[in-house]
């Protein structure tokens, strides 16, 4: 058909233009090949994969375009072809895998049928494409290298759950391709994409023969490193034998002393530059392994004889061993505190002297113009970034045993304050407790001046928000009076001009967007910058948040010279983060400086009513939380507003869509807040009314802080014999036994919670009236009976 042939050759150029370095070109060609059936799309993008006369890099577009287009648009588009059509896709695809000379393209067509098989596989794993499995397994045992490679690494991991037998029996064969080492490093990373997301419970019951498989396999490869020096099969096979230990846990524990020699060996012997890798993911494997059998296992000479090599898995070792690290703080400290002390190497020059040394290893450079180059040796950077980062483990880890170490570290960490430093702060804090209240103003005095003007002066976004977390953070636990005037004046300078920047900034963008250079490139761009700019307004509220946590009412005055920056943040016109954040900012003033909050009453109250019919789930969830404070701790001048709220959150929680994935912890907030109003204003309510459509509501599932004000409620209920609920015969009592009993299964309530013991007390009340006891257990099924015995058991 010469129209066909006419056609796919336009196709063709349409692919080669879509390469084109000429942005014009591109940008028509992309709204070009964008206007293009789906259907037809499939059928120009598989001829062109399978037309060994077009160019490779045609070739290779094709398939990155089909693989893009199954992944992206495979609902839209692959349900509506023909059962004919859809069959002739797979057909073509496993036929092109087996005739395919080059193993580039072959390469990409194994992507693009992992793709369309992932999504022909339901999730109750019902496989709608069979002919590939068959496929899959003759591959792996076919004569064909290219064959065995490809399957191997892309095709696993999509059947752990439902063929997880064949799987594994088949990437164990594949592994044992000595004559392949390609092959064999192929089927071990395939083997580490299947066991990091397979269940625990799927792995077991092969784990012993998985075990003395790669036991002997390492061995050899540990021999042809030794005679031969090879070693890619032996990178990939450590990393399987980790990836094994971190999904099996405990149960690895028999095969702790199988591998640790080969382990030893390899770490104490790989000190050649050619076998960093090795010798680096050596030690991860020996930490995994730690981490999965526990410090029982781990806590012996030989493993600890490790530690001088460990440098970066020390956190790790940490981790597993808790507080009996502190021992092995004198030995890591001194290599570890040099490490975090490097100071790189600077240099300005002329270009002609760059070019003496740029081809030393580790120096970048950039150009400041006028013949002139800035210079950084960055050699050693990443182990200084490292090295803050374990100082960062041990003072979370370690708490108080770090103690010892927290003004040598505080010394250090201030002046660099970048995001490893700037999360130690707090945690040093949390460490240097112990030494008493003197000692901890002390070390926060030397803190927080730095803290504050950075918070002013970084330019980097993400450091940006790493400081003001952690300030926020330091200023809750160091609560009232950690603040002097100074402080303060600095403080409220610079969150302004954080806000102003917000509002400027996002007028900027608009402004881009009516600049003829606008496209989708562009606007991918200022989206990005706009996630910036709201994440830096989280870390405002977070900072206010601390501030009124601390100081109550006292900072009313001081927060004025805000308030109508955050007044323009809940604007209807605004986006929805700017509301949500805006509105969050305001319920802590209420939550923290109620009563005296009301005075501001005109400016939030009415946006923060109209707020929880909001499109926007998280602006709903923001109002409703406030509504939930409001009558917490608001005072007697918000009660009609109380009122007023009630019929308001009672339809965002009955709407069709209220439990959505998007919707829930919105609704939570609200169902939260009608709880809080029958439990602090219950003469803003008609609770005889309201109680048992709240009863009907629960328990929250989503968002267990929440969770707690609700069963908190629940308790004041059962517990006073003038409340709602032994009225009429006790008839609320099963439906308050079936959900604590849901809420502790859900685990939306914990051990630690002070609403657990409380709960399990109201039930030991109910187990003393014997028919009472009877009536509540009997509407419970197994699961929820196991969850009241748990919580008697353990509150």
């Amino acid at each position: 058909d010469l129209t066909a042939m006419a056609e796919q050759q336009q196709f063709y150029l349409l692919l080669g233009n879509l390469m084109n370095a000429d942005n014009n070109v591109r940008k028509q060609a992309e709204e070009t090949y964008d206007n293009i059936p789906g259907q037809n799309k499939i059928t120009f993008l598989l001829q062109a994969i399978r037309d060994a006369s077009a160019a490779e890099e045609v070739r290779q577009m094709a398939a990155v375009l089909l693989r893009r287009l199954l992944s992206s648009s495979f609902e839209e588009i692959y349900p509506g072809l023909t059962l004919a059509m859809q069959t002739a896709i797979k057909t073509e695809l496993l036929s092109s895998i087996q005739q395919e000379a080059l193993p580039n393209i072959r390469k990409k067509v194994c992507d693009i049928a992992a793709e369309l098989c992932r999504n022909l596989i339901d999730d109750d794993g019902n496989n709608q494409w069979p002919e590939v499995l068959k496929f899959l397994f003759d591959s792996v045992n076919s004569d064909n290298v290219g064959l065995r490679e490809s399957m191997a690494t892309d095709f696993a991991p999509t059947f752990q759950k439902k063929f997880h037998d064949k799987v594994i029996s088949a990437l164990l064969q594949t592994m044992e391709d000595q004559s392949n080492p390609r092959v064999q490093a192929h089927a071990a990373a395939a083997l580490i994409n299947f066991t990091e997301d397979c269940p625990k419970s799927l792995l077991i019951p092969y784990l012993d023969s998985l075990v003395q498989h790669l036991h002997v396999i390492m061995v050899a490869k540990l021999q042809e490193l030794i005679q031969k020096g090879t070693k890619l099969v032996l990178e990939q096979v450590v990393t399987s034998i980790a990836s094994v230990a971190d999904t099996a846990e405990e149960k690895f524990v028999p095969y702790y002393d199988l591998f640790m020699p080969s382990l030893k060996h390899i770490v104490e012997n790989g000190v050649q530059k050619e076998l960093r890798l090795l010798r680096g993911k050596t030690i991860e494997c020996i930490s995994l392994i730690g981490l999965a059998v526990g410090k029982d296992k781990v806590y012996n000479p030989f493993c600890l004889c490790f530690i001088s090599y460990m440098i970066s898995a020390w956190a790790r070792m940490c981790k597993i061993l808790g507080k009996e690290f502190q021992q092995y703080l004198p030995v890591v400290m001194g290599p570890l505190m040099k490490t975090a002390s490097i100071k790189p190497e600077v240099a300005l020059l002329d270009t002609q002297d760059m070019e003496n040394i740029s081809e030393e290893e580790g120096w970048e450079f950039v150009n400041l113009g006028d013949q002139q180059s800035f210079g950084i040796k960055t050699a050693g950077l990443e182990e200084k970034a490292t090295a803050c980062q374990m100082l960062v483990c041990y003072a979370k880890e370690l708490k108080e045993g770090f103690v010892e170490y927290t003004e040598q570290v505080v010394k250090l960490m201030v002046p660099l304050l970048k995001v490893a430093a700037a999360e130690s702060m707090p945690l040093l804090l949390e460490c240097a407790r112990v030494r008493g209240p003197e000692y901890l103003t002390q070390m926060w005095h030397f803190m927080c001046d730095a803290l504050i003007k950075a918070i002013g002066t970084e330019p980097d976004s993400d450091v940006l928000s790493e400081i003001m977390h952690s300030f926020a953070k330091c200023v809750e636990l160091m609560g009232d009076g950690c603040l002097n005037n100074e402080h303060f004046e600095e403080l409220g300078g610079i969150l302004k001009g954080k806000l102003e920047e917000h509002f400027k900034n996002q007028e900027l963008r608009q402004a881009k967007r009516q600049d003829e250079d606008y496209d989708e490139q562009v606007e991918e761009t200022l989206q990005d910058e706009d996630e910036n700019d709201v994440y830096i307004l989280t870390k405002v509220s977070d900072i206010l948040h601390s501030v009124f946590s601390s100081y109550k009412e006292k900072v009313l005055p001081w927060f004025e010279q805000l308030l109508q920056l955050i007044v323009q943040l809940i604007c209807p016109n605004r986006p929805w983060a700017d509301r949500q954040w805006g509105l969050c900012i305001f319920d802590d003033v209420i939550e923290h400086c109620s009563p005296s909050s009301f005075k501001y009453a005109e400016y939030f109250l009415r946006p923060m009513l109209q707020s929880l019919c909001d499109t926007s789930a998280e602006v709903r969830q923001a109002a409703a939380y406030g509504v939930g404070v409001m009558a917490q701790y608001g005072g007697d001048s918000y009660r009609p507003f109380c009122t007023e709220a009630l019929p308001l959150l009672v339809a965002v929680i009955q709407a069709a869509d209220s439990r959505s994935k998007e919707n829930v912890n919105a609704t939570e907030n609200c169902i939260s807040a009608v709880g809080k109003l029958m439990r602090f204003r219950p003469e803003c309510v008609n609770v005889n009314e309201v109680l048992p459509h709240w009863l009907s509501w629960l328990p929250l599932k989503e968002d267990k802080e929440e969770a707690v004000h609700t069963f908190d409620f629940l308790c004041d209920l059962i517990e006073s014999p003038l409340k709602r609920l032994r009225r009429d015969k006790n008839s609320n009592l099963p439906k308050i036994f079936l959900i604590i009993a849901d809420g502790v299964a859900n685990e939306s309530v914990k051990t630690e919670d002070a609403c657990t013991k409380r709960l399990a007390n109201v039930i030991r009340q109910v187990q003393v009236s014997a028919g009472l006891w009877t009536q509540c257990v009997s509407t419970l099924n197994e699961t929820q009976q196991k969850a009241i015995q748990d919580l008697l058991n353990t509150a």
